[in-house]
């Protein structure tokens, strides 16, 4: 490396790792890793999460739909409700288990450096966690254990970072879960009125005090989820919308980088020109090929 080159650490100095030392990443046309992180806290709450969806599923179908007397309003509902929650659980799993944009680890070798070609006296800054060479705007992430390209933030209700490759699910799932929750509380509320108006054995196939705490439990339930998945849907479009993550505004960081427009922001995070793809989690899924192995990615990996 030459000598009008510097190299400097976020926090420490650390000597640059040989080349042996790297762990290989997948060369092109190889397969790549199905991401998960190992997080006992993270995999609680996506499984809570899961519980949640498929709970409200679970009211919606049996208690509310299914015994009601008008046949199309039960197929209509169940099918608009139901796709809204596979879309929502897809979402869920799109986020959780794609590489949000973690950096290459250990990447802070002399021969990666002699490779970037940098001009005498340019700055290139080292993460002394993770040993690699951050990019701009990366930000290392303590769960993942790995530095990540426009990290919005950890979110342990889908297990991942937020990140540069996964923030496109991530917004989906915040907006469908938004959506199924305002469906379940719109459903619940037409449910209470016709159970009213008629005795509440004939509303139900549950007795009614049942049938009372299960859909008083889904109300609550929709209002909570409701009020923080619109609100991080908000955050969300703010953040790509004025090309700033949340922690680059929590950090208050002066922009060193060119902010897109709005619609250069959309089309970077959603790809392409406005679509209906635009909302589909499935756009782009390969089915994996599920074969464990252990790697450097600070959890287990699977071929794809």
């Amino acid at each position: 490396m030459s000598s009008g080159h510097r190299l400097r650490d976020v926090e420490q100095q650390r000597p640059l790792l040989d080349d042996e030392e790297v762990a290989r990443s997948p060369a092109p046309g190889e397969a790549e890793r199905l991401w998960f992180i190992q997080d006992g806290c993270g995999m609680v709450c996506a499984l809570i999460t899961w519980f949640l969806v498929l709970y409200a599923d679970f009211v919606v179908t049996f208690v509310m739909l299914l015994p009601s007397k008008s046949f199309w309003y039960a197929v209509v509902n169940g099918a608009v409700f139901n796709s809204l929650a596979v879309l929502a659980l897809a979402s869920h799993l799109r986020t959780m288990l794609t590489d949000p944009g973690a950096v290459p680890k250990g990447n802070a070798t002399k021969k990666y450096m002699e490779s970037l070609q940098l001009k005498p006296g340019e700055v290139v800054y080292k993460c002394p966690k993770c040993c690699s060479i951050k990019p701009e705007r990366a930000h290392h992430c303590s769960i993942c254990k790995r530095c990540i390209r426009k990290m919005d933030h950890h979110c342990p209700w889908v297990n991942n970072c937020v990140g540069e490759k996964n923030q496109r699910f991530f917004v989906l799932f915040t907006m469908y879960i938004a959506l199924t929750s305002s469906y379940a509380l719109a459903l619940c509320g037409f449910q209470f009125i016709t159970c009213v108006r008629v005795q509440w054995s004939e509303c139900s196939d549950f007795s009614p005090p049942v049938t009372v705490m299960l859909m008083i439990f889904l109300c609550l339930e929709g209002l909570l989820f409701l009020t923080f998945t619109a609100v991080m849907f908000g955050t969300q479009l703010h953040s790509i919308c004025n090309d700033e993550t949340e922690i680059e505004r929590l950090k208050n960081e002066k922009p060193t980088w060119e902010r897109q427009t709005r619609w250069a922001g959309m089309r970077s995070v959603f790809g392409g020109q406005p679509s209906l793809l635009w909302f589909n989690p499935f756009a782009g899924l390969r089915l994996p090929t599920f074969i464990p192995k252990r790697s450097w990615r600070g959890g287990v990996e699977f071929s794809v």
